[in-house]
């Protein structure tokens, strides 16, 4: 069994010529995460008269849980521990691991 593909969908844009502006449809913005801040499109000029819109988004979709503002917060947080000198290194995992394990000891955690 082939599978074919779905046919375009077709939509009417607002145009604004005086200020270069589209306004596309908010369930294509929505579908495409153009409703996100940041994202942008691109526009691409073809040979034979067509003119494509690509959405280009400020990161990956499976990447937002990182830009999420709560997740920025925590980036920002060990950030500020890095440059105030608030963290120790380890050449090692096991050196890690016996930190982590001696901090549980003396913590009652352990």
């Amino acid at each position: 069994m082939r599978l074919m593909a779905e046919p375009p969908r077709s939509h009417f844009v607002t145009l604004s010529p005086s200020r270069g502006s589209i306004t596309l449809p908010a369930e294509v913005r929505h579908r495409h995460r153009l409703d996100e801040p940041g994202a942008q499109v691109e526009v691409v000029e073809r040979d034979d008269g067509v003119i494509e819109l690509h959405p280009l988004l400020p990161h990956r979709a499976d990447q937002a849980w990182f830009w999420a503002e709560r997740w920025q917060a925590m980036e920002q947080e060990a950030q500020d521990d890095i440059t105030a000198g608030r963290v120790e290194t380890f050449d090692s995992g096991d050196e890690l691991l016996a930190d982590l394990a001696r901090e549980a000891a003396e913590r009652g955690l352990a």
